[in-house]
């Protein structure tokens, strides 16, 4: 039998493998279940290194799922976000080495217009600093193939243009600021720190109401947030917090987590919104943050 303790030190690498591959915190424990019930399976004697072990079957339980998941996401309701997850409270280093800025929803989605076997080689390869030998025992293929496969994930996720790098605190400064407006219902203040041409990009999976393509235009953005406002009242309560590695609001309506949201800005100004409302991505986020 395995030492249960090795795979306990191994689990926050692997679900944070498992949780880039599929942008669910939710499917990503599940696989690591799964690579655990393999690894309690397995005979001792069979393995000869149980960090290289473990990877390569999580990152191929992961590959399947994601393969599964895009059939799905292909007629899912809407856009489709990833799942939030917490990020300011690491209970080890290793999650603190794990949960790290390239876990941002702006990654994530960059990473969904790659197949699933170069999604998985461009992380072991480039987030987890995997030698190309073990991306080749992961992936099923040589060292050569992995190492195309590599270059051309990097081509395929590059940016069309650079985008604003803002210091964390003036991302926070500019958040607070505005989760103070929308809790006062502040229209003008609103208004004026949302760029012209900023857009709201909403996932509720079909759920609860969201928009079917983004919202744009600040003043737009603006009034949605004003009438959220006028809707609920003194029931509406806001908190920032870091999700997926960087600042964000989580909203409350009636103590109930209603939305997880994710802001870009140029420094001066939100650019960006993208808003997490499908409750049952919500839902273990929810749970990690306990009763409001």
């Amino acid at each position: 039998m395995n030492d249960p303790s090795t795979f306990q030190r191994l689990r926050p690498r692997l679900h944070g493998i498992a949780y880039r591959m599929l942008g669910s915190a939710a499917e990503a424990e599940d696989a690591v279940q799964d690579a655990w019930l393999r690894w309690d399976e397995t005979a001792a004697d069979g393995i000869d290194n149980a960090e290289a072990w473990l990877v390569s079957v999580t990152t191929r339980i992961a590959i399947d799922r994601l393969r599964a998941a895009k059939v799905r996401r292909a007629h899912y309701v809407g856009t489709w976000l990833p799942e939030p997850v917490l990020t300011d409270s690491p209970a080890t280093p290793e999650e603190t080495h794990e949960l790290a800025d390239d876990v941002s929803v702006a990654f994530l989605l960059l990473l969904e217009r790659l197949a699933p076997e170069a999604r998985a080689a461009f992380l072991l390869r480039e987030v987890f600093d995997a030698d190309y030998g073990e991306v080749a025992r992961a992936i099923g293929k040589s060292e050569a193939a992995c190492r195309q496969i590599v270059h051309r994930a990097k081509t395929q996720i590059r940016e069309p243009a650079a985008r604003f790098v803002v210091p964390a605190d003036a991302h926070r400064q500019l958040l607070r600021g505005f989760a103070e407006a929308l809790s006062r219902g502040d229209f003008a203040a609103m208004n004026g720190m949302l760029a012209e041409s900023a857009e709201l990009i909403g996932d509720g999976g079909g759920i609860v109401p969201s928009f079917g393509k983004p919202l744009e235009g600040g003043r737009r953005i603006a009034q949605l947030y004003y009438a959220v406002h006028r809707r609920h009242g003194d029931s509406l309560r806001v908190e920032l917090a870091q999700l997926n590695g960087e600042w964000a609001l989580l909203r409350f309506v009636q103590g109930a987590l209603e939305s997880a949201q994710w802001f870009e800005t140029d420094g001066r100004r939100i650019t960006r919104i993208r808003v997490q409302r499908n409750p049952h991505k919500l839902a273990q986020l929810a749970a990690a943050l306990g009763p409001r």
